[in-house]
């Protein structure tokens, strides 16, 4: 209008109606240009994480950002995972265990998924309580209870008998094998109160990643892809993925770091989520 019709800047902005600040307001440049496109190409890669493990990931190329800076980038990218809150029965939770070592309590547990033609998977998840890392896991059409002591006899020939083992009440875990394969071991079985997977909230947990990192993201055409896919997604968890129980380490730098303070001073570190 001011070129147009002759007007002044003043006049021009009175009949608009507007200040002649807003005339004249220029924006600033993006100084967050740089961490906005490290930000949106991590999250194009991991879209299932959130902005506290994204940032430590932008740590590890070199971005120096706070959680705050990343968030608010975070947020205006609109790139957080929208999930949906279930109704839930109040209930005491119950006592957790304290465990002090690898090897004292392994968390088991299954899970179901498909193939693309309709066929069925069973998957076993073997978690360490203390560690957070994940020992095996077991694919396959079905997984009878002798599956399941060859899947954990594989692990105690890599790492060595574990104390305590907890699970659910499912017949794999009820069997007769399988009870007989424990005491044959010194192994303690801790069966959880049924209907209650809270009292077994680690490999819960765990399942939860698994199934929404990797299993709600993956198209499984054969049972050979499926057992490659699983497996790979299990490497990166152990070694990539940051955990926020450990303050963000990873599972097996978590472990690393246990074994190195074990071997040198004879005590292991606590969790950091655990009270010291």
């Amino acid at each position: 209008m001011v070129a147009e019709f002759s007007y002044s800047e003043r006049r021009a902005c009175k009949l608009m109606g507007i200040d002649r600040t807003s005339y004249r307001y220029q924006p600033r440049p993006d100084h967050n240009a740089a961490l906005r496109q490290e930000l949106l190409a991590l999250a194009r890669q991991r879209p299932r994480y959130g902005y506290r493990r994204l940032t430590v990931l932008l740590e590890r190329r070199g971005c120096k950002a706070s959680a705050q800076r990343v968030y608010r980038i975070y947020r205006e990218e609109h790139l957080a995972v929208r999930r949906l809150r279930r109704k839930r029965l109040l209930r005491p939770a119950p006592e957790s265990a304290s465990f002090t070592a690898p090897n004292q309590e392994w968390a088991i547990d299954f899970l179901a998924d498909g193939l693309a033609t309709g066929r069925g998977l069973r998957i076993l998840t073997v978690v360490d309580s203390y560690t957070r890392e994940c020992l095996a896991i077991e694919v396959d059409t079905s997984l009878s209870s002798r599956r399941v002591t060859r899947a954990l006899e594989w692990v105690v020939g890599q790492r060595g008998c574990v104390q305590v083992i907890r699970c659910d009440n499912g017949p794999e875990f009820t069997s007769r094998h399988f009870l007989g394969w424990c005491e044959e071991r010194g192994i303690r079985l801790l069966h959880i109160q049924p209907g209650r997977p809270m009292q077994n909230g680690r490999v819960e947990s765990f399942n939860g990643r698994l199934r929404d990192e990797c299993l709600n993201t993956n198209w499984f055409m054969t049972l050979a892809e499926a057992k490659a896919k699983i497996e790979r997604w299990r490497e990166e968890y152990n070694a990539d993925r940051p955990h926020s129980s450990l303050a963000y380490q990873t599972p097996e730098a978590f472990a690393k770091a246990c074994s190195e303070l074990t071997s040198r001073m004879g005590v292991t570190p606590i969790p950091p989520d655990r009270p010291s």
